[in-house]
């Protein structure tokens, strides 16, 4: 019997394999494991997918396309782990929803979840996200049709034909059916994440006695700071330890996360003469202030605010945008609302004393990971790691846009465009999307008068999502994933924004409009191998 693969375009750097069923695809993923075709960065392994993430300077699409379709698939892989029972409440917002949907009274929607086994396929969304396969068919149910801007951690949810504990607090379209107190993902213990692909998962409801299981890991001692530094005297919103991400972590969960504006970090490393990737302060909208206890030499790129000076001496002078500029100790530097963009990124020479976390200092909002969000009062410690010389003569920034602005993002097609209509692919690429104030470091949620047409309601089974998709749910209202997206998602994304529009995605303020320009067809192609 033929296995068929289809191929599809998923953005300039991913390609997304679509097989028949979950055992292929996890078969393909331990066969790409084993041997990693030349230029792949990473593989995200889904329902009935696999995403495949390469280097554009090392391979292309074809090649790849035309390696795994060499690969024999006919021996299936065999996964075994741990067995977990996982206590929980009930309580969820769903349940008399999902009890409806199936026919069946609370009570026995309960049992029959209770009685079930669920085994972990593959992990992803977030870290410490588990896809389970459940034993009992009966679970078949939608997503909502529009997702959750929040749902709490330890929530035991299901959809289609998965279930799944959310890890931490996040967006999400899953039905909830209970909470668990356990923590799904700690990176306090040896195995971060508390399921693994092949573990098999009972549930067990608290309110017939079953008790938590305690495990308290052991924590490595934090590395003591060098005292003092630059305190925080105002914070109008959290503000953020940011560089270049954890590329390369999807095994593991884990997005990227990183700098929304790449381009600005590196340009205000270079301007006080760090290397490029070292970590920097993201502050959106301005409204920051610090003091200074010692002399430092800082810079600010990105979105561009007024700069203001006071010093120990209470004289106030300007300081200037995207150059170098020094504070002496006492001296009092505040941020005031851009003009233009979202974002600004504070860099100093040195850099910032941020234990890293699974390799980088920056802090993933979805995931939970990295450095705490900065607050007034915190001290922001010198690293007074290697510098070299500082570059006065950094190219003047470019325009960013501003509130009320139309921004043209360029677009790749795929990997689902055939799940829309041909007048729903031109109502996405002629219509204004207002940026709406639901956006975050997670995604750009977007608001336009005519909803996108699909060609049905089907349910789209979860699979890997790229940095720029624009994922649409069922309210046919986009959401352009930016540096914090999950790694899957369920619902089907229509278009990949092109790499070199990434960081101009990040800096669009809400009030903004977006417009996308096509800059490839949706080209998918299909293939057939003989098991």
């Amino acid at each position: 019997m033929p296995d068929r693969l289809r191929f599809l375009p998923a953005g300039a750097d991913a390609l997304l394999v679509e097989l028949d069923d979950l055992e292929t695809t996890l078969t393909l993923l331990d066969r790409l494991l084993a041997a990693r075709p030349e230029g792949v960065k990473e593989f995200v392994p889904a329902a009935r997918t696999v995403m495949i993430r390469f280097d554009p300077l090392v391979t292309d699409r074809s090649t790849i396309a035309a390696f795994v379709a060499r690969i024999d698939l006919s021996m299936r892989s065999v996964r075994q782990g741990e067995t977990f029972d996982i206590p929980v409440t009930y309580d969820g917002e769903d349940l008399g929803d999902v009890a409806e949907f199936l026919g069946w009274p609370v009570e026995e929607l309960i049992r029959r979840h209770t009685d079930a086994t669920y085994t972990v396929a593959f992990t992803g969304f977030a870290p410490g996200f588990a896809y389970m396969t459940c034993d009992d068919p009966a679970f078949d149910v939608p997503r909502r049709k529009t997702p959750r801007v929040r749902i709490p951690a330890g929530s035991v949810a299901i959809a289609g034909t998965f279930g799944g504990i959310y890890p931490t607090d996040s967006p999400g379209g899953w039905q909830l059916l209970g909470t668990t107190p356990l923590r799904m993902w700690d990176t306090a213990r040896p195995r971060a994440a508390l399921l693994a692909p092949g573990d098999r998962v009972r549930f067990r409801d608290m309110a017939k006695g079953t008790l938590v299981p305690v495990s308290v890991p052991e924590r490595q001692a934090d590395v003591a700071a060098p005292g003092g530094g630059l305190r925080v005297i105002r914070a109008d919103r959290p503000a953020l330890y940011q560089d270049l991400g954890r590329p390369g972590r999807a095994d593991q969960g884990v997005s990227r996360s990183g700098a929304l504006d790449r381009a600005a970090l590196r340009n205000a490393n270079l301007c006080v003469g760090n290397p490029s990737d070292t970590a920097a302060i993201e502050i959106t909208f301005g409204g920051f202030a610090l003091r200074a206890d010692r002399p430092v030499t800082l810079a600010l790129t990105g979105a561009s605010c007024p700069l203001e000076i006071r010093t120990a001496g209470g004289r106030v002078v300007s300081a200037p945008f995207a150059h170098p500029f020094a504070l002496d100790a006492g001296d009092e530097l505040t941020l005031g609302v851009p003009s233009e963009g979202m974002r600004s990124y504070l860099a100093l020479r040195g850099g910032f004393f941020v234990q890293p976390v699974l390799g980088s200092a920056s802090t993933d909002t979805l995931a939970k990971i990295g450095p705490p969000p900065i607050a007034t009062g915190d001290v922001l410690v010198p690293a007074s790691g290697p510098a070299g010389a500082v570059d006065p003569y950094r190219p003047e920034p470019g325009h960013l846009p501003r509130a009320g602005e139309t921004v043209s993002l360029d677009v790749v097609l795929g990997p689902r465009t055939d799940w829309f209509t041909d007048k729903g692919v031109q109502t996405f690429l002629s219509q204004e999307w207002e940026v709406t104030a639901q956006s975050s470091r997670v995604g750009v949620r977007l608001s336009g008068s005519a909803p996108l047409e699909r060609r049905d309601a089907a349910e789209l089974p979860s699979e890997g999502t790229a940095l720029g998709s624009v994922q649409v749910p069922h309210s046919g209202q986009p959401v352009l994933f930016l540096s914090d997206h999950p790694l899957t998602g369920g619902y089907p994304v229509i278009g990949v924004v092109a790499a070199h529009h990434l960081d101009l995605a990040g800096q669009i303020p809400i009030g903004a409009r977006i417009r996308f320009n096509s800059i490839a067809a949706f080209d998918p192609h299909v293939k057939d191998t003989d098991r």
